[in-house]
This record gives C-alpha cells, structure tokens and sequence, in this order.
C-alpha cells in the first residue's frame, strides 16, 4: 500500500511524533504529584531512560504507548499497512530494548513500574498507581512480552 502523503508530509507528520511529554507521561505525573510523590524527568542515567525516576524509592517508571512498544493490546497489536516490514522490525526492537531495560534494572535493585497507556483507562488506574510506586500492591498493567 502506497503512502497517502508525500515525503514531506509524512516527514512533518512524524516530527510531530512527541518522545516525552506525552498525555499519557503527564497523566501519571499529575496522579502521583496529586498522591504527594515526588519524581524526577530525564531516566537519571539508567538504562532504558525511564520516563520517571524515584531514586530514594528506587523506583523507575516507564510510560509506554501500546503501538510504539507493541502492547498485546488491540491498540498494540495493529500491523502498519504502509512500510510493514520496517515498523515490524522497529517495534520488535522496541520490545526487545525494552525488556533489556528492565532486566538491568532489577538486576541492579531498582523496582520497575510499566504503564501501558490502555491501562490507563481501567476506573482504579490512578489507585493501583500509587500503590505499585508505594510497593504496596501488583502491577498496574499487564506488560508485554518481548518479541524474539
């Protein structure tokens, strides 16, 4: 299937692709400032970047959006019609960079917290939130599986 832009089209299209500062990221911000937890932006150095870093909780929070890291959701789910091969491949590499994160992570004593941005939507989802970043309760979604 053929691009229904131009290459300058989809290339503005794409710059306007945000990495941070996403809704979804300032969402969770907002839920935990509101909760009185505090954070800090940038990944603080750690592999993978994570979105938000609670270092005196050793606590890490990575915001994923379900097509970009390739959520087994519906939303995550979805094959690229134009240019398949290429996004299989780089949402693959996602996956697989992803869980490569985390591991290193755990590895080094750090609690790992993913949102998945369909799990956003749940009623309870700023509760559970708080209480996953506290260590008081289970996830607050259901993670992904990397891709081989």
């Amino acid at each position: 299937m053929t691009d229904v832009f131009t290459p300058e089209q989809r290339s503005a299209v794409m710059r306007r692709v945000k990495g941070r500062d996403t809704a979804p990221e300032i969402a969770v911000r907002r839920i935990l400032r509101a909760a009185g937890i505090g954070y800090r932006l940038g990944g603080g150095g750690l592999p993978g970047r994570p979105d938000l870093v609670m270092k005196g909780r050793r606590v890490a929070v990575f915001v994923h959006g379900c097509f970009w890291h390739g959520h087994d959701c519906a939303r995550g789910s979805r094959k690229p019609k134009a240019n398949a091969d290429y996004w299989t491949g780089k949402i693959g590499r996602n996956r697989v960079r992803d869980a490569a994160a985390v591991s290193t992570l755990e590895a080094a004593g750090w609690r790992v917290v993913t949102v998945w941005e369909c799990g956003m939507k749940a009623a309870d989802f700023a509760d559970r939130l708080v209480a996953e970043v506290r260590g008081q309760a289970a996830a607050v979604s259901t993670p992904a599986s990397p891709a081989a």
